[in-house]
């Protein structure tokens, strides 16, 4: 993939293709996106022109260019802490992002097997980059590290790193892709060129799946509705059915319990919540639950046109946008982004979930 085939974003590929026809790269990028908006793509398509090679770039392949990314021990590599490193996972991450560079997340833990681990970039990771990057190139041109996730490196890793960004050796770029960048270390955010990757409209997220995911234009329509501006989430949608049904049965039975003033029912679903399988699939619940709680609001604002919901939804969103407060949707999105951000902490997940459904029904 080349710079001109990124879907959207037009801004930041203009920027990006005036910076390799300069020759003026900075030497430390982040690109800081919501999950699944195409980050990985568009870093995938600058270093292929950068490197001038399409094909290794694009396949993960390129011998100059380095990946890290958080890893844990898990069902597939399972090594002592003071080992684990990103290279241990390099087949699992090439076989993902290669096929799809709009890859959730979620999916890049499903891919490890780490799975509801909570994973990393440690100590060992950072030397392994300086010692990668001190290095001649293989190729005689510019070396690349490419750090998914830079949120996610511990303090010391940081530190040992800042300055290598700071002050890198010659034809050495680092670019980091984050989800968080108000998480990421701000002595390490600082030293780096921001570029945002917006979410993409729903114009474009069902043009992609019709023309180069294969998509039927019912199920790009659909998909395109509910995505949130996001490729990555569309894709996960339509490939996994199971996660999404599951997704929309909880959220409606905590809606209806909430409509009809049953705390005990309201209970119920906080423990639904705290089974999920794994920490990935609560905070993807969490941010559905988000999504439909925009459409509650909007719809009490007379702005549904925003929203994108679908005919069969209206009624549905109507009937919650009458039942509740006005100020439930933006209370209520704060309880689920403070449990997101507790699920990364770690706390007890049955705490978390009936303290969060309580605050829902006190609210509601």
């Amino acid at each position: 993939m080349t710079l001109d085939g990124i879907i959207g974003n037009q801004d930041a590929v203009r920027a990006l293709k005036g910076m390799v026809s300069s020759g003026r790269i900075p030497h430390a990028m982040m690109l800081y996106e919501n999950d699944g908006c195409g980050a990985m793509a568009i870093v995938l398509a600058f270093l292929s022109e950068v490197f001038c090679d399409e094909h290794k770039v694009s396949s993960l392949i390129h011998p100059d260019v380095h990946y890290v990314y958080p890893v844990a021990n898990g069902s597939k590599v399972n090594e002592k802490v003071d080992n684990l490193r990103a290279e241990l996972f390099l087949s699992y991450w090439r076989g993902l992002i290669a096929s799809n560079p709009y890859a959730l997340e979620s999916e890049v833990s499903s891919a490890f097997g780490i799975e509801g681990k909570q994973a990393g970039i440690n100590n060992a990771e950072a030397k392994e980059i300086l010692e990668t990057i001190y290095l001649s190139s293989v190729e005689g041109g510019y070396k690349a590290v490419v750090v998914y996730l830079p949120e996610k490196m511990n303090v010391a890793s940081a530190n040992r790193l800042l300055k290598a960004i700071e002050e890198p050796p010659e034809k050495t770029l680092f670019i980091m892709v984050t989800h968080a960048p108000e998480k990421v270390m701000q002595t390490i955010s600082s030293r780096c060129q921001a570029i945002r990757v917006l979410p993409n409209t729903k114009e474009e997220i069902e043009t992609a799946l019709v023309t180069r995911f294969g998509k039927s234009a019912d199920e790009a329509r659909q998909a395109a509705l509910s995505a949130g501006g996001s490729l990555g989430i569309a894709l996960h949608g339509l490939g996994d059915m199971e996660d999404s049904r599951e997704q929309q049965e909880m959220f409606r039975t905590l809606m209806d319990a909430l409509v009809r003033r049953d705390l005990t029912a309201v209970l119920d679903c906080g423990d639904a919540m705290a089974s999920l399988s794994s920490r990935e699939k609560q905070k993807a619940f969490c941010k559905f639950a988000g999504e439909c709680l925009r459409n509650i609001f909007l719809v009490q604002q007379g702005l549904q046109h925003l929203a994108g919901i679908s005919t069969d939804g209206m009624a549905y969103y109507s009937s919650l946008a009458r039942s509740c407060r006005k100020t439930f949707p933006r209370l209520a999105i704060g309880c689920l982004d403070r449990a997101s951000m507790l699920i990364d902490r770690n706390v007890n997940q049955k705490i978390l979930f009936c303290d969060m459904v309580g605050r829902l029904y006190l609210n509601f």
